[in-house]
């Protein structure tokens, strides 16, 4: 992501920031950073379709490009298209469009647009910053298969993005019958130009191949074989990246297998993401082997903070893009307040198999540094505290001649 223009007052962070996404994992920033409902306003080229009518009663329409400031009041992302929409009023005269006509943007990659809010909070500004890094972008790629089934996908640190799936019916093996190994030979040969088409080898640094049985290794073979046959350079001069490893299934979700796995996670250790799902896999192991130095619930979380033992927050993006400001406010305090008393927080995005894990045990978790009780003993013992000390109250209350 480029920012090409910040304009943000120091007083109280309201304000407007001038930005081009440049790769799809920008996109993913831009739409965490966009709020509904919330003051938020974009202004960005369009086209809307405009009517006109002429003195002679005649009509003719025809598309206008325009720029047009929108107050955001819905946001969608979708990555496989690789566009942001956003609806709303607009909010700045136009001479073809009025003040308060609803209008939807499509924001994609390659465009300068602006964004502006009330308040450019810390998270915020800690997201633009990441953003900003000019050497980010996919490191991983990975095929998920079974028989005639396959997903290939590019691994981000914050997106898993599914780039083809391939969906073939294989029939079963037949005395006398070829059908089942010619569809297999499809099968290996879409997912093969898959790989070519959409893996930068350049920037790559591992490829996965994961699938029940043997489906993986039969392709593999299939590969090593047909790039040395068509002298296929990428795959040649990078058989050194691919991993072999096993999934439950073809489908997307299998990934998680295959990330909780230490020793495919050993083989990335130099990609950016890695960091996250072996912070996430060191609490879920926490869980059942020391549950007292892994909480997760708001709840507990916030009282572990309460407590200052919070070594490690993780927390998924998706709850910073409440639409209700008091919710969005105590995740932020929550995040500012860790990183003061020297805790480190990973913000997960839910678009990436790790923070979609995250989101099923609440979305917010805790690593402590030392064990804590359970927070219900705590709560208990603070009662309990209370109740001695308005007992020692009533025994030091002075005597009335009624009580002699």
């Amino acid at each position: 992501m480029k920012i090409i223009k910040r304009n943000i007052s120091a007083k109280d962070g309201s304000g407007s920031i001038v930005i081009r996404c440049e790769v799809p994992e920008d996109l993913w920033h831009l739409y965490n950073l966009l709020q509904e409902n919330q003051g938020d306003m974009v202004k960005s080229t369009t086209f809307r379709k405009v009517t006109k009518e002429s003195s002679t009663g005649s009509v003719t329409s025809n598309k206008v490009r325009l720029k047009l400031k929108i107050e955001i009041e819905k946001v969608e992302f979708d990555p496989d298209s690789e566009e942001i929409r956003l609806s709303g009023p607009n909010r700045e005269e136009s001479e073809h469009v009025k003040m308060g006509a609803y209008h939807t943007l499509s924001l994609g990659l390659n465009m300068n647009f602006t964004v502006e809010k009330l308040c450019w909070d810390q998270v915020f500004l800690d997201r633009l910053e990441e953003a900003s890094i000019p050497e980010r972008g996919a490191e991983v790629a990975a095929v998920v298969m079974a028989s005639g089934l396959a997903h290939v996908c590019l691994v981000t640190s914050h997106m898993t993005l599914c780039k083809q799936k391939i969906d073939m019916s294989i029939p079963k093996k037949r005395a006398g019958s070829s059908n089942h190994s010619k569809a297999t030979s499809r099968f290996y040969e879409a997912v093969y130009r898959a790989i070519l088409q959409y893996v930068d080898f350049e920037k790559i640094k591992c490829i996965l191949i994961a699938s029940p049985g043997f489906v993986k290794d039969d392709f593999y073979k299939y590969l090593v074989t047909e790039s040395v046959r068509r002298d296929d350079r990428p795959f040649i001069e990078n058989k050194s990246k691919f991993v072999l490893c096993k999934s439950s299934s073809g489908h997307k979700h299998a990934l998680e297998e295959v990330f909780s796995d230490s020793a495919i996670m050993s083989r990335l250790t130099e990609t950016k993401f890695t960091k996250e799902v072996e912070i996430l896999n060191r609490f879920m192991r926490l869980i059942d082997t020391n549950p007292d130095k892994a909480y997760y619930g708001y709840l507990h979380v916030n009282q572990a903070n309460e407590e200052m033992a919070i070594e490690h927050l993780l927390v998924t993006d998706e709850l910073f893009r409440s639409t209700d400001i008091a919710t969005r406010k105590k995740y932020v305090s929550l995040v500012e307040s860790v990183r003061e008393r020297g805790g480190n927080v990973f913000i997960f995005s839910t678009l990436h198999v790790s923070g979609s894990q995250l989101q099923q045990v609440s979305g917010v978790a805790a690593i402590l540094r030392f064990p804590l009780p359970d927070i219900a003993d705590l709560e208990d013992e603070a009662e309990r505290e209370e109740e001695d000390s308005e007992e020692e109250d009533d025994n030091h209350f002075p005597q009335t001649e009624y009580d002699r």
